[in-house]
């Protein structure tokens, strides 16, 4: 069996509508042994607009924007990938794929093609899985650079040879060929069928995704009990703590065994508590929190800010 590595660049992308205009791809044996890799410029049949996987800031591809014109639309080069990707002996990979597969379907919709059947292995849930990490989304550039291999970021050719090196790495790294490495990642392919699509995942990550969705679901009954709490509490008209207005890290106001006490006891000292910052004289987080909400809390320089040790001292001696 071949091993297939893509990866795709689009012109533009919007929900609806993916305009592809490079096609890359490596096709090597099962020692990694480089049988083809090729770039296929595609007409994109529109203007540029670049911007990353989140949609913001603008990407240049390492191509003369103009070249793509003088190449075939998708319609001409679709009858070569949809084969290329659909043999049987072939065994499909990319990086962060799910997008790319995407795209492609997207593609035969706007062209109204026949869409695409086949299975596919993601080397960015292999290499999450196997380094045991979830927590972020981890980009061919950090890993080729961590692995020292060379390519042209975006070159799609190129992008799909770093694909390969990541996974010829993995398969070295457990000792075993691509096949056993999905067995020993519990790696589940992905497919896309008519324009279903399903995504690429693995035993261990789906664990995650579901703790992590528990651990979602447990905040947001937290929150919900702990402001329905905070409507009940009245405001006292003298205190020693009278005029200070106190707001916690959303880490503190979801562990309502903590944050509700300590609300309770910050009303019957004179104060009361905000949940909008601008509105605050005392933020309290734990020292290391470096969330979103505790960053832009430091930068209000009106603002004191103490954990939770210097909390308790301050309501309860």
């Amino acid at each position: 069996m071949n091993l297939v590595f893509f990866d795709i660049e689009c012109a533009s992308v919007h929900k609806t509508i993916a305009k592809i205009c490079a096609f890359g791809y490596v096709v090597c044996d099962e020692q990694f042994n480089i049988i083809e890799k090729r770039d296929i410029l595609i007409n994109p049949k529109g203007g540029f607009h670049l911007t990353d996987r989140k949609g913001e800031h603008g990407l240049e591809l390492p191509y003369d924007y103009g070249e793509f014109k003088k190449h075939p639309p998708f319609t001409e080069e679709y009858p070569f990938i949809k084969q290329l990707l659909e043999d049987k002996n072939n065994l499909i990979f990319g990086h962060a794929i799910l997008n790319d597969v995407k795209y492609l379907d997207l593609e035969t919709i706007r062209f109204n093609l026949p869409p695409f059947n086949f299975e596919f292995l993601d080397s960015q849930i292999m290499y999450m899985t196997s380094v045991g990490d979830f927590t972020r989304q981890f980009g061919l550039e950090y890993i080729t650079a961590d692995l020292n291999v060379k390519f042209t970021q975006h070159c799609a050719a190129d992008d799909a040879y770093a694909t390969m090196k990541v996974v010829e790495e993995l398969c070295a790294k457990h000792k075993t060929d691509v096949f056993g490495l999905e067995k020993v990642l519990g790696i589940r392919r992905g497919r896309i069928i008519g324009h279903s699509v399903q995504k690429p995942t693995s035993e261990s990550f789906e664990r995650y995704e579901k703790e992590r969705n528990e651990a979602r679901e447990r905040r947001s009954r937290n929150r919900a009990e702990f402001y329905i709490y905070l409507s009940r509490r009245r405001k006292k008209k003298s205190g020693p703590l009278f005029g200070e207005v106190f707001t916690f890290s959303r880490l503190i106001e979801d562990d309502i065994d903590i944050s509700e006490e300590l609300v309770g006891r910050i009303f019957e000292q004179g104060a009361v508590y905000s949940q909008k910052l601008e509105n605050c004289t005392i933020y309290v987080c734990e020292d290391e929190d470096d969330t979103v909400r505790t960053r832009n809390a430091r930068q209000l320089h009106d603002m004191k800010i103490i954990n939770l040790s210097q909390l308790k001292s301050l309501l309860y001696d």
